[in-house]
């Protein structure tokens, strides 16, 4: 980004974080993302040059640092006090977000793998009852079937089937599960309408709701949506 040339605290903030991906670069780093390849799978439409670039720029701006690694270890990207300091910002736009722009998703927001990377990594594993459970997705047809393997030191995104019993399969329409997972509606609202179905031991299909901590943005869409709805009722 070219500088504004105003002497001006706004202006030289937006000259670190103006650039299209940089905020979305930092809400993942925020979320203890540090390796440039899980970024890059957080964040499927940014081209590999790209991000190279917009993490350079960051750490030029003082807001992130490069770790260099040992041999055969990935490279970490950690961010400073400045950068963890954006905390506040993110937190500011995801609430505006949520309030003023924040509709029913697109067609092309519908990104299964990326949903599926986003519930790995809000994992509540004092909450897995087993030391391995597989969950199947069906989002829609064989050629739109994914499994999450949760195991105690990793948890996996499976484009094919891992060859274990799966112990609860999820059948749903993939704008619903978007809907619920950044609270927008409810697991039971969409159990009720029919748009989620789950198949599995009666535990399972209970407890499902507590193995996720479902998204960071879903207290403040759920707020954004009670208000919304108190403002109608009036």
């Amino acid at each position: 980004m070219q500088p504004y040339g105003q002497y001006c605290p706004v202006a030289r903030a937006a000259e670190i974080l103006g650039d299209r991906w940089t905020v979305l670069i930092i809400r993942e780093l925020l979320g203890d993302v540090t390796h440039f390849n899980e970024l890059e799978r957080g964040l499927p439409h940014i081209s590999r040059t790209l991000l190279a670039e917009r993490l350079r720029r960051l750490e030029r701006g003082g807001v992130v640092e490069r770790h260099a690694a040992p041999r055969g270890k990935h490279t970490e990207y950690r961010l400073t006090s400045a950068g963890r300091e954006l905390q506040r910002t993110i937190d500011t736009l995801g609430e505006w977000g949520a309030r003023w722009a924040f509709g029913d998703p697109r067609p092309n927001e519908l990104d299964p793998i990326i949903l599926l990377w986003w519930m790995r990594r809000r994992v509540r594993y004092e909450h897995i009852p087993r030391r391995r459970v597989v969950i199947q997705f069906d989002f829609g047809g064989p050629k739109r079937r994914y499994w999450l393997v949760i195991e105690p030191d990793e948890v996996s995104v499976c484009l094919k089937n891992p060859g274990y019993d799966i112990d609860l399969l999820v059948t749903a329409e993939i704008t619903a599960f978007y809907r619920v997972w950044l609270g927008r509606s409810t697991l039971s609202e969409a159990l009720r309408r029919q748009q989620v179905r789950l198949d599995g031991a009666p535990a399972d299909t209970r407890a499902l709701p507590r193995w996720f901590a479902w998204s960071p943005m879903a207290e403040t869409v759920r707020a954004a949506r009670t208000e919304m709805q108190d403002k109608n009722r009036r």
